[in-house]
C-alpha cells in the first residue's frame, strides 16, 4: 500500500487499487452458490463499538501517542464488535461520537506530513492515517447499508 514517500496522487491511487484488490481477493474461492448466500455476522451496534475502538486505536494511539484502552483480550479478540455488557445504542452512538470528537481535537494542530515516531506504525505519516480513516469508516459505512437494509428494509439512509 502507500509509501510515505510517495507523492499525494500515488496514495490515494494506491488505497484505491488496495481496495479493489481486496474485494476481487474476497471472492476468490466461493462457488456460484456461496457468492449468492446473504447470512452475516456483524450487527449495526458491532460497527459502532468497532469504530470506536478504531477511531481510538489511530488518533489518540498512534497520532497522538497516548496510551489507549481496549475491551478486547486475548481470550476475547473480537469484544468491541460487541458492545459493553448492558450498552444500549444511545450509548453505542454518544461513545463513537465522543471518540470522534476527541479525533478531530488530536487532529487539529497536526500537519498531514507528521510522520509517526513510534510504536507499530513508525515511518507512517498522518495523511495516511487519515486515509485509512476515510476507507475504513467508508467500508464500515458500506456493511451498515446491508445491515439497515436486512433489519428494517431502509435504504440509502
Amino acid at each position: 500500500m502507500a509509501n510515505d514517500c510517495e507523492d499525494e496522487r500515488t496514495t490515494l491511487f494506491d488505497y484505491l487499487d488496495h481496495h479493489r484488490k481486496t474485494l476481487v481477493r474476497k471472492v476468490a474461492g466461493l462457488t456460484d452458490e456461496q457468492a449468492k448466500q446473504t447470512s452475516v455476522s456483524i450487527s449495526l451496534f458491532g460497527l459502532l463499538g468497532h469504530l470506536t475502538m478504531v477511531e481510538r486505536y489511530w488518533f489518540t494511539e498512534v497520532v497522538a501517542g497516548l496510551p489507549a484502552e481496549y475491551p478486547w483480550t486475548d481470550d476475547d479478540p473480537d469484544a468491541d464488535w460487541r458492545g459493553p455488557e448492558g450498552a444500549t445504542l444511545a450509548d453505542m452512538v454518544a461513545a463513537y461520537e465522543a471518540e470522534c470528537e476527541r479525533s478531530r481535537a488530536v487532529m487539529a494542530d497536526v500537519d498531514l506530513d507528521t510522520v509517526i515516531e513510534s510504536g507499530q506504525r513508525a515511518g507512517m505519516n498522518v495523511r495516511n492515517v487519515v486515509v485509512h480513516m476515510v476507507e475504513e469508516t467508508a467500508r464500515h459505512n458500506g456493511h451498515a447499508d446491508i445491515l439497515r437494509e436486512l433489519v428494517d428494509g431502509s435504504t440509502g439512509v
